[in-house]
């Protein structure tokens, strides 16, 4: 499995952003695309919310990507 450390600068970032951010697809709307596919974990579970709020400490998981939120 392939990690990414995502530094958050701010209090939570919406997940299709983050991933968006991280590199993981094109645009915003496109990470709203993979959330909606049910292809997105948050914390080991599934995560319907495209604008859910990921603060640091989570962890995010599409396929064989894993992307550790941390403090700035």
């Amino acid at each position: 499995m392939q990690h990414i450390d995502f530094e958050l600068d701010r209090d939570f970032v919406e997940l299709n952003q983050l991933l968006k951010l991280a590199g993981l697809c094109d645009s915003g709307g496109a990470g709203k695309q993979l959330v909606a596919s049910g292809a997105v974990f948050v914390d080991g579970r599934v995560e319907h919310r495209r604008t859910a709020k990921i603060r640091a400490g989570q962890t995010v998981a599409v396929g064989h990507v894993e992307i550790r939120i941390r403090p700035q």
